[in-house]
């Protein structure tokens, strides 16, 4: 019975696992609007994504974002082939969103998006909370390391969006 919750992805079986965070932040020298409209267009996420992942939004068209809202995408980790759906879970426009897995490579996916206003500019801060088959030893060899490596990136990419120059010149905290 529990290898059947653990495989399905059940609430008893996701309690028994162990679960881990990842948080980072990031300022911005714009205002929190102009920050949170770009988060908003779902298809940025490819921008703000490293090629190796060969990262793409299938959803078709401008995604009404909202809750309840679904997005599909297609990836490539560690050169292998993974469809991905995310449920936004909460929107709150201009101050938070979350979205969450609903089919992909975790057991479970999280992650919260918040912005705030700040020294005239606006802190990005992602939350994420999530679950992987193979638990603590994958994670450490694999999964944490890819996580890092991805947020790395968006700084970056973030950096380069809204200042047009490398992340050293954007806070990050």
């Amino acid at each position: 019975m529990l290898i059947a919750a653990l495989q399905w992805g059940s609430e008893v079986g996701l309690e028994l696992m162990k679960t881990f965070t990842y948080q980072d932040e990031q300022w911005i020298p714009r205002p929190r609007a102009e920050v949170f409209s770009f988060f908003a267009e779902a298809h940025n996420l490819e921008a703000i994504t490293p090629s190796w992942l060969r990262f793409e939004v299938l959803t078709p068209g401008r995604i009404g974002m909202r809750v309840g809202a679904l997005i599909e995408y297609r990836l490539r980790v560690h050169g292998i082939p993974i469809r991905w759906q995310t449920e936004i879970t909460a929107w709150e426009p201009s101050h938070r969103f979350v979205d969450e897995q609903r089919r992909g490579p975790y057991r479970l996916w999280r992650h919260e998006h918040t912005f705030f206003e700040a020294d005239g500019g606006t802190l990005c801060r992602d939350g994420v909370k999530y679950c992987v088959a193979g638990g603590a030893l994958v994670n450490r060899l694999f999964v944490r390391r890819d996580v890092e490596r991805i947020f790395a990136y968006r700084r970056e990419a973030l950096a380069a969006r809204f200042l047009g120059k490398p992340d050293s010149t954007a806070l990050r905290i």
